[in-house]
């Protein structure tokens, strides 16, 4: 009963969205689901990255990756929007920006 075990040294925490950044995504995710174009997401949180994944359909490959990667402020920005076939599409420190071309093709959707 004298043995002392030390405390597990503090890990470091992990990556996740902040509430404006996540009121933006799935803003933007509302407005597919109502489009008719993509019907569920999933979301990943680890010690590198957070990961926004829509899908059109449940069974499919993601058709859009929102990744936060804070680890890439200073270098690429932070953001990235990765494609179904994995190519980064589109990377900056600003999450409007990188939002843009699913934007677009979201007005294109609305228009037909």
């Amino acid at each position: 009963m004298t043995n002392v075990t030390p405390f597990p040294a503090a890990t470091p925490g992990q990556v996740g969205f902040e509430r404006p950044e996540l009121q933006r995504i799935m803003d933007l995710y509302g407005r597919m689901v109502a489009a008719g174009h993509w019907r569920d997401y999933a979301m990943d949180m680890g010690r590198d990255a957070a990961i926004f994944s829509a899908f059109r359909r449940s069974a499919e490959r993601p058709e859009y990756r929102i990744e936060k990667r804070p680890a890439l402020r200073n270098r690429q920005g932070m953001w990235a929007l990765v494609g179904e076939g994995g190519a980064i599409l589109k990377r900056g420190a600003d999450l409007h920006n990188v939002l843009a071309p699913v934007e677009r093709k979201l007005l294109r959707i609305v228009e037909d």
